[in-house]
């Protein structure tokens, strides 16, 4: 079993499924094929959905009439591979000790792979449930065309509920089940105040700066030290968590020095842990992630650059309407610099789903029987934009079973995985399916 896990994941990772790079288009269908291969050679039925965009792959393990459906969605494109910390080719699979590294490793193919071995001992069993797989190939870059797949395909996509195996634990040792995601408005700010670079020296004072000009409007935006955002009717809409739910979080063994460690962070801000949860799960962000401008090579060059432009975004939470939220910023931007550019990429909605029910106690069973502890609720800072689109469309309960740990390095260089996890992902899968087969047994024999 390890053999083949790690055989097949070491097959996709060297596949460099790069949804944000058109040079990639090729690798995309090439790892389409290879999924749609690997399900058939398993046993299941399986088939490459085209979309305007990246195809969406769909595999089924069923057999039985009547009896409950289940679906799993995982995502098998990646991010991009250009942070030069790697130690590693990033496109190269790399196993010690059983701990696997390359880019996807752990977002999103080993956990993708490790829920379909689960599924596929759930099948070789004769457990009494279909199994229905949706690995989508466009999930980085805001699954675009996701939508169009599920409006075009829904009615024989029909399922009871949906599991997704695509989030983060608290730590290694400390699981998690979670509930709730938060959204994503990504934008830019672009300003253009001539058409070339010009002599510091015999145009400054007169000409406009853009880098400095965006700089400013940032900082009117939100103070970058605490966070805070400044944009009035930023935090309206935002919820408080109730005794209950903030109970929840602070036992579910956070640690701040913990987490910081995790993700290799000289500093962060002030805070306790009930303060952090809140930041990362509940409230809302803005972020800049980066501003492209003027001369950036060796030493100064004393020039004035004719155009800048940064690239922000707000993680949302629930409550809060991406159009709405963005409509601020823009009408902010605009109120106190009118030649900004405020444009617009693709939003995703945040996402919350029950805390209790047959289904969560269902996951939480599964991760204790795997792991042998009980997970924390929790709510995922990240987002995932094909949930939100599943649930308008198949109108079934969404829970989340993730296997990724805050060292595993989401987006990060030097991305990994590890069998300790995957092995346990296995049963704990393995484990879910069959709850949800006696849940419905259970339900059919008392009708």
């Amino acid at each position: 079993m390890q053999n083949e896990f790690e055989a097949k994941l070491k097959e996709w990772v060297e596949i460099p499924s790069v949804s944000a790079a058109r040079e990639h288009k090729g690798d995309i269908e090439k790892l389409a094929d290879n999924a749609v291969s690997y399900i058939r050679s398993c046993g299941g039925t399986a088939e490459k959905i085209a979309t305007p965009g990246n195809p969406v792959v769909v595999g089924r393990f069923m057999y039985g009439q009547g009896w409950p459906t289940v679906t799993v969605y995982n995502h098998l494109d990646v991010q991009p591979a250009n942070e030069p910390q790697w130690t590693r080719p990033p496109f190269v699979f790399h196993s010690e000790n059983g701990h696997y590294y390359g880019r996807g490793t752990t977002d999103d193919k080993g956990p993708a792979l490790t829920a379909f071995f689960g599924a596929r001992r759930a099948f070789e069993k004769k457990l009494p449930i279909n199994i229905q797989l949706i690995w989508e190939l466009e999930e980085e870059i805001g699954s675009p065309n996701f939508e169009h797949f599920m409006k075009a395909n829904a009615s024989g996509l029909q399922t009871d509920s949906i599991v997704v195996s695509d989030t983060i634990w608290i730590a290694r040792g400390k699981p998690a089940v979670s509930y709730g995601l938060r959204g994503l408005a990504p934008f830019r700010l672009v300003l253009e105040t001539g058409s070339k670079d010009i002599h510091s020296g015999t145009t400054g004072g007169a000409a406009r700066n853009p880098i400095g000009e965006l700089c400013q409007v940032i900082t009117e935006c939100y103070d970058a030290r605490t966070g805070k955002v400044k944009i009035p009717g930023f935090y309206r809409d935002v919820a408080k968590p109730g005794r209950q739910e903030m109970a929840g979080f602070l036992s579910s063994g956070f640690n701040v020095n913990r987490f910081k460690q995790a993700h290799e962070l000289k500093r962060i801000r002030n805070g306790s842990a009930g303060e952090m949860m809140q930041r990362l799960w509940i409230q809302p962000t803005f972020e800049v992630h980066g501003m492209v401008g003027g001369y950036t090579g060796e030493g100064v060059k004393t020039a004035i650059a004719p155009r800048a432009e940064a690239k922000l975004s707000m993680r949302l939470v629930p409550n809060q309407n991406p159009d709405k939220m963005f409509s601020l910023v823009r009408k902010f931007v605009k109120e106190r610099n009118p030649d900004v550019q405020v444009i617009p990429e693709s939003f995703l909605a945040p996402f919350l789903g029950p805390r209790q029910g047959p289904y969560i106690d269902a996951a939480t069973d599964a991760m204790r029987f795997a792991f042998g502890k009980k997970p924390a609720l929790v709510r995922e800072g990240g987002s995932i934009g094909a949930v939100v689109t599943m649930e308008k469309y198949l109108k079934v309960p969404i829970v989340f079973l993730g296997l990724s740990l805050p060292e595993h390095g989401y987006h990060a260089p030097n991305e990994n995985y590890d069998w300790e996890q995957a092995s346990g992902g296995m049963r704990m899968f393995e484990r879910y399916f069959e709850n949800l087969s006696q849940r419905n047994q259970g339900a059919t024999r008392s009708q």
